[in-house]
């Protein structure tokens, strides 16, 4: 096995799986990137250098990894699956600011991680091949929790990526588009082919790159309730919004105070919530919470 290949080139990823005699686990969604090109994408996206840290999540045999050292000022890499950790201490053993974590992230207190490993970084960034089973909580969590974060460039499925970079009108767009734009400004940055992968997945990818904002695009005084009228909007996708709210806020209630409080936040009760802007929910979350529907 050639030490100086990159951990991404087919040959290499193949040898250092048969090395560790190491078998997929379908239910931890693992499927290692042989692409070079793509992982270039992918760390250009993110726009790192020896002032910035990373934190990768799920980083397999360490492909991406790899290329996150070769640029980043510190590396800190967090992988369930306890099988991989010694293969990833072995190949990045060249790397001294590289750690790596046996943890699940959704359980890793993330202001604690950022305040130990990236002590020293004037930024971070999220920089990930993300298991596709788990994609949306590991972004709502990276994303609620208010981190130091510059931006976060994950691979995840196609579909996930459209939705969340969608505007408001089409299909794909949804109370997941509503939640990840609140929080940062989406922009997809390439698709990736299944065949990049060993072993390949059963779905499209895209890369997507969530610039992670100083502050939302619209002032909310309760985020909770906004996100509740959001969800509550797209609880059957198509019925009015009118009949959507009715049957979360008011089931006891005829519809006159209903479309009264809708024309006071200026919508039309016969639209649909995929119709409605983030500016839109702010503004009728702001209604409902003043007339006390909650």
């Amino acid at each position: 096995m050639s030490g100086n290949e990159n951990i991404s080139s087919p040959t290499r990823t193949k040898a250092i799986i048969q090395r560790y005699k190491f078998s997929f686990k379908k239910s931890l969604g693992q499927n290692f990137l042989i692409d070079q090109n793509i992982l270039d994408k992918i760390v250009d996206a993110a726009g790192l250098d020896s002032t910035a840290g990373a934190l990768e999540i799920g980083p397999g045999i360490g492909a991406l990894t790899e290329r996150l050292a070769m640029t980043a000022g510190a590396v800190t890499a967090v992988e369930i699956d306890r099988r991989l950790i010694p293969i990833l201490r072995d190949v990045l053993s060249p790397y001294s600011h590289v750690k790596i974590r046996n943890d699940d992230v959704l359980k890793v207190n993330l202001q604690e991680l950022f305040a130990e490993d990236f002590a020293g970084m004037d930024r971070v960034s999220v920089v990930a091949n993300l298991p596709y089973y788990v994609t949306t909580p590991i972004l709502m969590k990276l994303l609620e929790e208010k981190l130091p974060l510059d931006n976060i460039v994950v691979m995840i499925q196609k579909e996930v990526a459209e939705r969340m970079a969608a505007s408001p009108g089409g299909k794909e767009y949804g109370s997941l588009s509503i939640a990840v734009q609140y929080y940062s400004e989406p922009e997809l940055v390439c698709m990736v082919p299944r065949t990049v992968f060993i072993p390949q997945p059963n779905v499209e990818s895209a890369v997507i790159r969530l610039k992670v904002r100083e502050r939302p695009p619209v002032e909310v005084a309760d985020e909770k309730h906004f996100f509740g009228v959001v969800q509550a909007s797209f609880t059957q996708r198509r019925k009015t919004i009118a009949n959507n709210l009715k049957a979360r806020f008011f089931p006891e209630e005829g519809r006159e105070r209903l479309e009264a409080l809708l024309a006071e936040a200026g919508i039309e009760p016969s639209r649909r919530g995929e119709t409605l802007s983030i500016e839109e929910y702010a503004r009728l979350s702001a209604v409902l919470l003043a007339a006390g529907i909650e």
